[in-house]
């Protein structure tokens, strides 16, 4: 609580309050706002290197299902460079699940849950590093109290 004290002045005898206040020390240490934006800022762009990976490894592994389910000639020269780029992404999953194959399109179970996975790990390493953020006292005390 604040203390008070009255004091009178001289030229009208009107009674002020002077309040004393004092500064309450929550322990909380702050680092200098221009680290913390460094750090957000790091953070940050990490985040958009994690997601741009992750689309270039999905647009691959799209053009990759719909190339085998049209049955797509993998001699022909892109369709075989999207293979041969995108068969490292895959193999790690074939045989989980069985193929499914008519005449000549081919349902490619294994590129589908690799793309699930993908984007799972890419959820995954972008979650570990909101941890990893530094955060003010407020946003401590907002995020706290909302839930």
């Amino acid at each position: 609580m604040a203390d008070y004290t009255e004091t009178i002045t001289n030229e009208v005898a009107r009674p002020t309050r002077v309040v004393k206040t004092t500064k309450v020390d929550t322990g909380v240490k702050t680092e200098h706002p221009q680290k913390v934006y460094e750090k957000k800022k790091a953070i940050f762009r990490t985040y958009q290197v994690i997601w741009y990976i992750l689309g270039v490894i999905e647009v691959l592994l799209v053009f990759r299902f719909v190339f085998k389910a049209l049955g797509a000639n993998p001699f022909s020269g892109f369709a075989s460079f999207i293979y041969s780029v995108s068969a490292p992404l895959a193999v790690p999953f074939q045989g989980i699940l069985r193929t499914n194959a008519v005449e000549g399109s081919v349902f490619e179970w294994s590129t589908v849950i690799a793309g699930i996975v993908y984007a799972l790990i890419a959820s995954g390493l972008v979650q570990l590093l909101q941890i990893l953020k530094p955060v003010t006292p407020d946003e401590v005390e907002e995020t706290v109290d909302s839930q």
